[in-house]
């Protein structure tokens, strides 16, 4: 990781869970790290945590709502202005809704799109922009994907979100060949985590607290920490190293 010391990353939802514990590890590894979400209380306590650790880094909050484009071509303008520019860009923020594909409300399906979706492919090319108009050509992209974007569960309440997954699958793929036609050494790469014991599910099934709480109670999930170390270990491989997607689940999950 050594080389990434005072390099920038951006982090998209950081205030809880995966991006929270990427953000921390990127600082603790020297980066620069803007952590993004619609509320910035839980990032500048976390800013204040790495601070006090003596981290080498530093965790800058930004206050951006990630399913309005606008809010997001902001962002990327301060960064340019503040920090240069976007060395690494984890796109992490996503969420589910329950709505089912016979009865689900289209409000639903559309912030899933808006946010797993869209808002991943917007900060995805507003990072290369960066990377492409300062000459970086060692710059990393990193998805937070899913193990839902390599199967669907037989889950009615899960089979949106799925769809959303399957486009990052491929959305990833893509970005690699787009990126190789460019004659970039920019890589490309997706983690695919399993039962991540996080807020997640609390808000998947924000009606029906007893079933989310069941969800993380059932086996020895993975930790928020195991898909920061990922990151970190996908980031430190060597500049010709080309890791594609890392599927992880707790050894104890079924599918």
């Amino acid at each position: 990781m050594e080389r990434w010391k005072g390099r920038v990353a951006l982090v998209t939802g950081a205030s809880v869970g995966i991006g929270a514990a990427v953000a921390r590890a990127l600082v603790q590894q020297g980066m620069r790290v803007v952590g993004c979400a619609r509320s910035v209380d839980k990032i500048e306590k976390l800013a204040a945590e790495c601070q006090s650790a003596g981290y080498s880094g530093t965790l800058i909050p930004y206050k951006c709502d990630l399913s309005n484009e606008e809010e997001i071509l902001s962002m990327f303008s301060a960064i340019k202005t503040q920090h240069k520019g976007v060395d690494v860009c984890i796109n992490n923020a996503g969420l589910a809704h329950n709505e089912p594909l016979l009865s689900g409300k289209t409000e639903g399906w559309r912030n899933m799109i808006d946010v797993n979706v869209l808002a991943l492919s917007i900060c995805t090319r507003e990072a290369y922009k960066s990377m492409k108009e300062r000459n970086v050509d060692d710059g990393h992209i990193i998805n937070i994907n899913s193990m839902s974007g390599h199967r669907v569960l037989p889950s009615a309440a899960s089979h949106f979100y799925c769809a959303t997954k399957y486009a990052v699958t491929a959305l990833t793929e893509g970005l690699r060949q787009e990126l190789r036609e460019a004659n970039t050494h920019i890589r490309a790469t997706c983690i695919s985590p399993g039962l991540v014991e996080t807020e997640f599910a609390f808000r998947h099934h924000n009606s029906d607290p007893e079933r989310a709480a069941a969800v993380y109670e059932s086996i020895k999930c993975l930790k928020a920490e195991d898909i920061a170390s990922a990151v970190t270990f996908v980031l430190s491989a060597p500049p010709h190293v080309q890791i594609g997607d890392v599927q992880m689940r707790p050894v104890e999950q079924v599918s």
